[in-house]
């Protein structure tokens, strides 16, 4: 079926959104299949898919979200963890099984009403998401370029085997919160051989907050050869991980020019647990600051309470979080700024079992900045592993190149084994 036999429900070609309706009804009816759009400008309100559909946008083909609030209704949906009123997705399904969206062509957000409302504070309600999978089963993404979203570009929530592969995501770099792709408790997911170059995180990893009523954890995550461009992380996991993520795969991916490479964000009172983390055969250039495991965040309600980033030990509870069993090796990192890593554990709960190994970092003058974001961090530069805080990081075969001061720096709690660590 093709989007043009429903050319006579559009607005004189100016609006699809009719048409877009009217073809996914008749697949439904028929209990599924491809809808294909073939070479065209197709402006259109919010496309909502079913089980067994596929949404074939081809070659030459560009479908443009027109941007009025009043096209994209209020719906119950997630957004940074808190249940509520949000826009409906630009593409949406909810409970489907089997859906795909593919294409060579270009899905356009037309996300700058909705950046400007951000900018001037007059935003009533959470924007629309690009693309979202709501509760789904087998889902696939593939070969599109996403560009210019309203928020967060691809997101698949409490969704189950889920492929994303080749595609391009580009977002302005001050466009605000355009992350990447946000898999958020999720199962059973690859993202594989995408380019993202995003106005925040490249590929964010989240399973809810504090806030968030039945938590469900983010786990057997694949992430392999990506390559993100800019960005503030390229793959970071949290802040919102209150129902846990497990076992994330990260190989053979480049990270260019993001602030920060892999990072993980968390606070006391999020809960929760990260574990099982592996980055493997990766490069970075002109990153910030490799790798940032900070538990002191100041992130969402209540993030910059005393209580977020004081020294002293809190009582164990449910919202403590917990970081351990990290896995680093074979890391080629150029041109790296502020520190090579940085790893910030809680007293009551340090982080654990931590492996770098095989890594080569050469630094490059620059101005001090803040590797991590909480209170009392200092500004570094060319700076080596900064410690505080842990327990059983091993570091080995680590080779430093143009590093000012210490290769490892030991703060208040921090128990750290040291092999092959060499500066010239």
């Amino acid at each position: 079926m093709n989007i043009n036999e429903f050319r006579h429900l559009s607005e004189n070609g100016e609006n699809w959104t009719e048409a877009f309706r009217a073809a996914v009804s008749a697949l439904e009816r028929n209990g599924g299949g491809i809808l294909e759009v073939s070479a065209g400008v197709y402006k259109t309100g919010p496309i909502r898919l079913a089980s067994n559909m596929t949404l074939d946008v081809q070659a030459g083909a560009r479908i443009c979200f027109i941007p009025d609030r009043e096209l994209y209704p209020l719906i119950d949906l997630e957004f940074e963890g808190i249940q509520g009123p949000c826009r409906t997705p630009c593409i949406y399904a909810r409970g489907a099984e089997n859906a795909v969206l593919r294409g060579d062509g270009v899905i356009d957000g037309c996300g700058e009403y909705w950046w400007r409302m951000v900018r001037s504070k007059t935003l009533d309600r959470p924007r629309p998401y690009l693309v979202c999978f709501d509760r789904c089963t087998n889902v696939k993404i593939q070969n599109l370029t996403l560009t210019n979203s309203p928020v967060w570009t691809v997101h698949p929530y409490r969704c189950t085997k889920v492929l994303i592969e080749k595609l391009n995501i580009v977002n302005p770099p001050d466009s605000p919160n355009t992350d990447g792709i946000d898999p958020d408790s999720c199962s059973d997911v690859k993202i594989i051989g995408c380019t993202i170059d995003v106005g925040d995180d490249c590929i964010a990893i989240k399973s809810g907050t504090e806030d968030t009523p039945s938590r469900v954890p983010c786990e057997r995550i694949i992430i392999t050869d990506c390559h993100f461009l800019h960005g503030h992380g390229g793959i970071v996991l949290g802040s919102e991980m209150s129902g846990g993520i497990k076992n994330v795969l990260v190989s053979s991916c480049v990270f260019y020019q993001t602030d920060r490479g892999v990072r993980l964000k968390t606070r006391r009172g999020r809960g929760g647990t990260v574990s099982g983390l592996r980055l493997d055969n990766c490069q970075m250039e002109d990153v910030m600051c490799p790798f940032v495991f900070n538990m002191m965040y100041f992130c969402g309600k209540g993030g910059k309470l005393p209580v977020v980033s004081d020294p002293l030990p809190q009582p164990v509870c449910e919202g403590t979080p917990r970081l351990e069993d990290v896995s680093i090796s074979g890391i080629s990192i150029k041109s790296c700024t502020a520190c090579a890593g940085f790893f910030r554990g809680l007293p009551e709960m340090r982080i654990r079992n931590v492996s770098i190994s095989d890594v080569s970092i050469e630094m490059k003058e620059g101005a001090p900045k803040k590797p991590a974001m909480l209170e009392r961090c200092t500004e570094m530069s060319r700076q080596g592993f900064y410690l505080c805080e842990t327990d059983g990081v091993r570091l080995t075969d680590i080779r430093f190149e143009n590093l000012n001061g210490p290769a490892v720096t030991q703060d208040t709690g921090a128990d750290c084994s040291i092999q092959n660590v060499s500066s010239i």
